[in-house]
């Protein structure tokens, strides 16, 4: 199997720029592709995964993966898919959320030793010096302001009346000129990108083409959204993070483990390594058991992220949970300190301090609504306290906020 069958099989290609001649490039020779990633949030979530798991696949059939820290265009805000203007960030927020990511990307990809080892790439390296005249006249003249309105990033947020900075309507120039310095800079001739950054890859194609009168290519992956046609990335209880100080390897696990059934099949071709053969023959399984195959999805995107024994604690963890047979170790967990007890702990705000409910009208609510056990015991009262003597005697308290989600407290 090609590279490109097998990027078709596994549902990465939603649009090309030209599918033809990519497909030809990439079977005579190793090429250069990048992706950008703007350092908006302290990690990136799971709906930044597809864009890695792609790169990763490249560089399995040998191309050289670029990745782009956009601490440049951060400094701007990409308007695609936004409602509003982004937050703007200090530098020193820019910078540490430029670290965070690359502690992901580390793990995704590899960065020594191989001949295709990918590279990391910074835009504010030209674009902080850029001047604006200079760049204006050289580059201004080849966007058209019709052309730039009629792109989704721009006509959505015109076409509900909402607001658009000028700043904001330059990040697709931006775009644009990073393709061209890495074409010039890395020989670079694929950007890929989520589908609605199709525009704003057209936009470099273009540049490129007018400037230097070479081809490039743009390839964008398909939105990803769940069963239900929720796009991905979010839950009802918040980000699902590629950090595991924002979110265990235990709750990843099980984030990937309580999928929609629907979804296993997809997820398993986007978001692990398991043979394309495999894959067929659960495809082609007339007595396939869906609960294997979630575990089985489980514990490969959270080996890929939190490596093999993190992933083996998180099951068992689990299983532990599900089998009444104990508690352990490896659930989220919260220290308790002796003088934390020279006032009243309600049950409610430790769910909060967890962050398994957002706010203690929230978390108070779910307790009325059953949804709360104390060592798998129903908690009735909404202002049920942990007494310090609990944890003393049973050395450890478990919580478990609805059927999935457990955490246990500990003494210090």
């Amino acid at each position: 199997m090609t590279l490109f069958e097998e990027l078709k099989f596994r549902g990465f290609v939603n649009q090309c720029t030209d599918e033809i001649a990519l497909i030809k490039t990439i079977k005579k020779k190793s090429i250069n592709l990048y992706i950008g990633f703007d350092c908006t949030a302290e990690s990136l979530h799971v709906g930044s995964l597809i864009q890695i798991m792609i790169m990763r696949l490249f560089q399995k059939y040998g191309h050289t993966p670029i990745v782009l820290i956009g601490k440049g265009t951060t400094r701007i805000g990409d308007p695609s898919g936004k409602d509003a203007t982004r937050k703007m960030l200090t530098e020193k927020e820019i910078d540490e959320n430029a670290n965070n990511l690359k502690k992901v990307f580390n793990k995704f990809l590899t960065f020594k030793s191989n001949d295709n080892k990918a590279i990391y790439r910074d835009n504010s390296k030209w674009l902080n010096k850029l001047n604006y005249v200079d760049f204006l006249r050289d580059f201004g003249k080849h966007f058209t302001i019709n052309k730039m309105l009629s792109f989704d990033s721009v006509k959505l947020r015109l076409d509900r009346e909402q607001s658009l900075s000028f700043v904001e309507f330059n990040y697709m120039i931006f775009q644009a000129y990073d393709f061209y310095e890495l074409f010039i800079r890395d020989k670079c001739i694929l950007q890929i990108g989520g589908s609605d950054q199709w525009g704003n890859i057209i936009n470099g194609v273009e540049l490129i083409r007018r400037t230097k009168s070479k081809n490039s290519f743009g390839l964008t992956t398909p939105l990803l959204t769940n069963a239900n046609g929720e796009k991905m990335g979010k839950t009802a209880d918040g980000a699902v993070w590629l950090d595991e100080k924002l979110l265990s390897s235990y709750d990843y696990w099980q984030f990937w483990r309580n999928v929609d059934d629907r979804d296993v099949l997809k997820f398993i071709k986007l978001f692990t390594d398991i043979d394309i053969s495999k894959i067929k023959e659960f495809e082609n399984s007339k007595s396939i058991d869906i609960n294997k195959l979630k575990s089985l999805l489980a514990d490969e995107a959270t080996t890929l992220l939190h490596g093999k024994e993190n992933a083996k604690k998180a099951k068992e963890a689990a299983n532990k949970i599900f089998s009444h047979k104990s508690i352990s170790d490896d659930l989220p967990t919260l220290t308790l300190k002796h003088s934390d007890f020279n006032k009243k702990i309600f049950i409610y705000e430790l769910i909060v301090k967890v962050g398994f409910s957002k706010s203690k009208s929230e978390s108070r609510k779910l307790i009325r609504g059953n949804g709360v056990k104390k060592n798998r015991i129903l908690v009735k009262d909404e202002m049920t306290v942990v007494l310090e003597e609990e944890i003393i005697k049973n050395k450890e308290l478990l919580i478990s906020v609805g059927k999935k989600k457990h955490f246990r407290i500990i003494l210090k």
